[in-house]
């Protein structure tokens, strides 16, 4: 299979960008995390190449709309992963979370059919197996408490697309909040 790699800004660092002939998204990540998209891609669909490309424009422009403060700037972008079906399910969920809110690993087992409290935890895993940053939102998915639990791309890039969106209260304010005389 070959698909073009393209590097993009953003604010959170450049991201690596993998699209197939349809320019569909295969995979997006970081790219200091460039060893994870190759192993993933490997993984999904076994020997692929890899070939240096400007990114679709459509995807660009999502992007750029997206980080511009447009939340819904992804609706119509394509993508196309490998994994399992578990997988794929999840990650098409994630999709169907709106912009501005979270889920739980629990709340996202029970959307899917599951009943076992213990599916969030293959939850868990098939959210952290997501190869698709940003675009497939497993940003928006929390611990129970509302913690904010691991996130493949680091915490830090969770709290800031969460704030972003306005999910969650920046951690400045919430800071200066929590000091008032009162609170």
């Amino acid at each position: 299979m070959k698909m073009s790699l393209s590097e993009l800004d953003s604010p959170l660092g450049v991201m690596l960008l993998a699209t197939d002939r349809q320019e569909r998204v295969r995979a997006l990540d970081f790219a200091e995390r460039i060893a994870r998209l190759r192993r993933g891609l490997h993984e999904h669909y076994g020997t692929h190449e890899l070939i240096d490309a400007p990114p679709p424009i459509a995807i660009a422009d999502a992007l750029r709309r997206y980080f511009g403060g447009d939340a819904h700037a992804f609706d119509g972008i394509n993508v196309a992963t490998g994994g399992t079906d578990l997988q794929r399910d999840v990650w098409a969920a994630l999709r169907r979370i709106p912009p501005g809110r979270t889920t739980t690993y629990g709340a996202l087992a029970r959307s899917l059919g599951f009943s076992d409290p213990r599916a969030a935890i293959d939850m868990g895993a098939a959210v952290g197996t997501n190869p698709i940053a940003v675009i497939v939102p497993c940003h928006r998915v929390v611990a129970g408490n509302g913690d904010l639990k691991g996130y493949a791309w680091g915490l830090h890039r969770k709290r800031w697309l969460l704030e972003h969106e306005g999910a969650i209260e920046p951690q400045v304010a919430a800071a200066q909040t929590a000091s008032l005389p009162g609170f």
